[in-house]
């Protein structure tokens, strides 16, 4: 016991186990590039070497406009570490086939990228630019960030990095005599930072510098560029050099406040609460380096729920304790009877925790369910024990006597029990992949008190009560000091048992109809499996509300702030709403140019009424009324098996080798999926109708000027691409120097228009330049604003949330048969994933799972008892237990999840506790007082009833808590509780009758076998 307290202070504290999987992000930045050039140039490169490592489950990536997301996840059996050192290998062995002019080489960052940020800051000045903010945010926060253990990645979204922008004036360039691509040139040798050696003289050293850089906008625009007719040309003649953000085309806000937001993501199976509580311990430090002007804002803590999470079941624990001593106080209505048992609680408890630390587990919603539970079983074993010494007490013996003779007839029946409810867990313990992972501190927990329980039952509670409770004749002498309470409860007893007996009498002299009512049972639990709605998990309320905003495939960017802004004004006048942070623009979280990010704050648990969900409901009809752009949300949940970030929470995958098919067969799918009742919002990432101008080279035209594609395509980059052209190196920082067409003379035209004004360099030329519409007809055009692949094929993801009461099975379902109604081809490869793809294969596990428990149970039952039949008897028990289960998760509205299944496995190792009692004694009243099996049974069933009573209702009141769950985290506990529940209610009040009628029946079966036999 000392040793689980020492251990609850070093025990970490989580929302769930650790089970990601191990993911890794690539990713890599071209500026100017279109999806199809960053497909072809880049990511297939890079796909064809990371598809080759080993243990690698899944492949996905997403390539846009300058920008190419690939994410690896591995088997959960692959360290991440390992996993690293491929992914650094497979990119080397790609580097030779990736651009030249590549800005930098590919990055990676071990996240899942489906993972919601743990921490979330929002940076923000009344007086400093973003520029500068951002400046103090990468080289102050983000650096020293990254460096704390469990840090993934660090992001800084709002992209007003620092940077020297250039926008020439083409037609001003022309009247001198230059393009584009000379201007790039020039400007490109004007500013270096080389290596210039050192002079070593006869007595002294020298270095040498040089002022060979420039180091501001003022000295750019003053650099000379070109002399023309003995004129020097400045570069302020031909352009505008101004101080601006490396990327223009990015923008982030706290609520509707402009901002720089830094979102910290954890590594896969870092400590979410450890991880943060080090960066808030460092924040201060940091905070005192930064200027009195800039303000830092924590807008998402994901531990302030995790931590009431776990407060709350804590709180549900001690609950369950009360309510188990209680029970056990009202039957034994003594102090020292009622403290014997109670002490085996805190006993097994607290020194489970010593064996949690000692493995490694972690305090979470899980193990912490897994403790409450055990709070009805661990006082069973006792419960059992001093029942049984106290009856020997009643009968005269002496409390020593009694101990002796009361643990060793009754030791049998506590290892029966003992080890068949840990046969129950094996199968849990066994069972691979996200479920089992998922589950596996849960079942070791449980396992662990439960042995402690039994260790403690054989041997503390005998010695105790041969010492604390009271002899026959003590008991007689001071009966008349029990209160009357105590006379009156024990009285009802005596009154309940006697009516059992009558009862009882009159279902042994009824076998057959209590045959058919045992088979109408387990009828009934196969059609309520058959017909209960089944889901994966259930959805958490984590108090962040995550949402994605999509606008026309043909909006800009300037549209799309706007219309971020109008959808966070809209969220920001809920109630239940605390704050926002949303950013847009293409970088290594978002992949498209029409889409932008929310991460929405609700206010916590105890400030409001309505869950996560309902306030996305009430939301969507506000924010659906606004023009041009859509918002899909869903809650963000502690459980993130997905390797990409979808609008809305389910999702799966269409492949096909052939891209032309899905802008046939995908809108047909989408359109028959919004018919369907069980689905909502739904949503697809493919994109393919974006705005594009086709340049068509007249090469025989282009050749006589002396012009190449590769001209062409230097001028049309370094006009249109926010091209980096240069480096500006300081002490601490880099800044980069960006060179494009002036972006008001591109809006004062038209697209074509704006083209056709770009010249190019030619020697056949009488003044050296040509229009590029001399050689090249351009067109306007559709085109793919993202193409994603998944394991190399082209691929479209279409995501999903449920509709009201309507579960993940009826989605699945759903979808299937839309597939078939439309008729798609058999070229298209329909894969579930994610929680989706986990739930598929949950759905075999959880019949399975149940199954194994079954069996498992037989095998030991059957060591234990060397017998086929009584294994037999005793698993009688369960369909009942399992037909109130279901029947209580249906009236109460919830599906059959991981969750419920978990509570149903339970049941099987409590209600079997019944039967064991039952028959461990019937047996030994044949055995040594040669009863016939009649009045065996029923001996056994009066005799046991209250210890059977005393031991049902304390695992029922340890569930209790759960099932009444309130507060943060309570969807993940109410399914178990009132799995548990409703199963015992029933169980206990068939499983009484029942069990004596199919141990006399199995019982003559066996009779007529020996019989026949000899």
């Amino acid at each position: 016991m000392l040793a689980g307290l020492v251990a609850l202070r070093f025990l970490p504290i989580s929302a769930l186990p650790a089970l990601d999987y191990p993911t890794i992000q690539v990713q890599t930045f071209y500026p100017g590039a279109s999806p199809e050039v960053m497909t072809s140039s880049i990511t297939a490169p890079l796909e064809r070497q990371l598809g080759q490592m080993p243990g690698l489950k899944q492949i996905a990536s997403a390539s846009s406009a300058g920008a190419a997301i690939i994410t690896l996840q591995f088997n959960l059996d692959v360290p991440l570490d390992s996993a690293e050192q491929e992914v650094q290998a497979a990119i080397n062995a790609a580097s030779n086939l990736l651009p030249a002019d590549l800005p930098a080489p590919p990055i990676y960052a071990k996240i899942n990228p489906a993972d919601a940020p743990i921490l979330t800051l929002a940076l923000t000045s009344a007086t400093l630019p973003l520029t500068q903010v951002q400046n103090l945010a990468h080289t102050q926060l983000a650096q020293k960030i990254s460096q704390v253990s469990g840090v993934g990645l660090v992001t800084l979204s709002g992209g007003h990095r620092p940077a020297v922008r250039i926008r020439a004036n083409p037609r001003a360039l022309a009247a001198y005599g230059l393009t584009l691509d000379q201007l790039r040139i020039t400007l490109g040798t004007l500013n270096v930072n080389l290596p210039k050696g050192s002079f070593d003289g006869p007595s002294r050293a020298y270095t040498i510098n040089a002022n060979d850089q420039l180091q501001n906008a003022n000295e750019y625009a003053n650099a000379l560029i070109a002399y023309k007719n003995g004129r020097p040309i400045k570069l302020a003649d031909v352009a505008t050099v101004i101080e601006g953000a490396e990327n223009d085309k990015l923008g982030a806000w706290m609520n509707t406040t402009p901002a720089v937001i830094l979102n910290v993501q954890r590594q896969p199976g870092a400590n979410v609460i450890q991880t943060t509580d080090n960066i808030k311990d460092l924040l201060p430090q940091l905070k005192q380096a930064l200027p009195a002007a800039l303000q830092v804002t924590v807008l998402t803590d994901r531990t302030t729920t995790i931590r009431a999470s776990v407060h709350d079941v804590q709180f549900e624990l001690v609950l369950a304790i009360a309510l188990v001593v209680l029970v056990m106080f009202v039957f034994l209505a003594n102090f020292y009877a009622t403290l014997i048992p109670s002490l085996s609680v805190p006993l097994s408890l607290i020194g489970t925790l010593a064996i949690m630390y000692l493995w490694g587990f972690s305090l979470n919603n899980l193990s912490l369910m897994a403790l409450t539970i055990a709070t009805g079983f661990v006082v069973d074993d006792a419960i059992v024990m001093i029942e049984n010494i106290a009856r020997f007490i009643e009968e005269g013996e002496s409390p020593l006597q009694a101990a002796l003779k009361g643990s060793k007839q009754i030791a049998f029946t506590i290892i029966s029990l003992t080890i068949s409810l840990l046969a129950v867990l094996i199968p849990l313990l066994f069972m691979g992949d996200v479920v089992g992972r998922l589950f596996h501190e849960f079942a070791l927990t449980l396992a662990i008190a439960i042995l402690i329980s039994a260790l403690v039952s054989l041997t503390l509670v005998p010695m105790m009560c041969a010492y604390l409770l009271p002899g026959a004749a003590s008991e007689s002498t001071h009966a008349q000091r029990k209160p009357a309470i105590t006379v009156k409860t024990q009285a009802f007893f005596k009154a309940t048992i006697n009516y059992y007996g009558r009862t009882l009498t009159w279902v042994l002299a009824h076998q057959t109809l209590t045959l058919f009512l045992a088979l109408g049972t387990l009828l009934c639990t196969v059609l309520l499996y058959l017909f209960i709605p089944k889901g994966f998990f259930p959805v958490q309320d984590t108090g962040i509300i995550q949402g994605i905003s999509q606008a026309s495939q043909t909006t800009s960017y300037a549209a799309m702030a706007q219309r971020q802004q109008a959808l966070a004004t809209e969220i920001l006048q809920d109630p239940d709403v605390l704050s926002l942070s949303s950013f847009i623009g293409i970088d290594g979280t978002n992949i498209a140019s029409n889409s932008g990010r929310f991460l929405i704050n609700l206010r916590p648990h105890k400030q409001r009424s309505a869950h996560a969900s309902e306030i996305i409901r009430r939301l969507q009809p506000r924010v659906d009324a606004l023009a041009g752009v859509s918002l899909y949300m869903q809650p963000v949940q502690d459980l993130a098996i997905d390797a990409t970030v979808s609008p809305t929470q389910y999702q799966f995958t269409l492949q096909n080798t052939q891209l032309d098919e899905f802008e046939v067969w995908l809108p047909k799918l989408i359109t028959r999926l919004k018919q369907s009742k069980a689905l909502a919002d739904v949503a697809t990432d493919l994109q393919n109708n974006g705005l594009s101008i086709y340049v068509k080279i007249d090469r025989d035209q282009a050749a006589r000027f002396g012009i190449t594609p590769a001209i062409v395509d230097n001028a049309l980059y370094t006009a249109f691409g926010q091209r980096i052209i240069s480096t500006i190196f300081t002490q601490s920082n880099q800044y980069r120097v960006i060179l494009e067409a002036d972006p008001a003379w591109q809006q004062g035209m038209g697209a074509l228009a704006t083209l056709g004004s770009i010249y190019l360099p030619s020697a056949t030329s009488s003044n050296g330049q040509v229009p590029l519409t001399a050689i090249a007809s351009l067109s306007e055009q559709r085109a793919p604003l993202v193409i994603n692949h998944l394991s190399q094929f082209p691929a479209a993801t279409v995501s999903f949330n449920l509709a009201p009461s309507a579960s993940l099975s009826t989605a699945v379902r759903e979808i299937e048969k839309a597939c078939a109604e439309i008729g798609l081809p058999n070229s298209f490869t329909l894969r579930f994933q994610g929680a989706a793809l986990a739930f598929k294969a949950s759905l075999t596990n959880q019949l399975f799972l149940i199954l194994a428990a079954i069996v498992t149970m037989y095998i030991v039952l059957g060591v234990l008892y060397e017998s086929f039949i009584h294994p037999v008897t005793i698993l009688s028990t369960l369909p009942s237990a399992g037909a109130g289960a279901l029947f209580a998760l249906i009236i109460s509205g919830h599906d059959l999840d991981v969750i419920a299944v978990i509570g149903i496995v339970l049941l099987i190792g409590i209600v079997k506790k019944n039967a064991i009692m039952m028959i461990d004694f019937a047996l030994e009243a044949q055995r040594k007082q040669k009863q016939t099996p009649r009045d065996a049974i029923y001996q056994a069933c009066l005799l046991r009833f209250r210890p059977i009573l005393m031991t049902t209702l304390a695992a029922l009141f340890g569930a209790i808590p759960l099932m009444f769950s309130s507060g943060v985290g309570a969807e993940l506990r109410r399914p178990l509780g009132i799995a548990i529940v409703g199963g015992l209610i029933v169980s206990q009040v068939l499983t009484l009758f029942t069990t004596p009628v199919i141990y006399l029946a199995f019982d003559r079966l066996a009779a007529r076998f020996k019989k026949a036999q000899s």
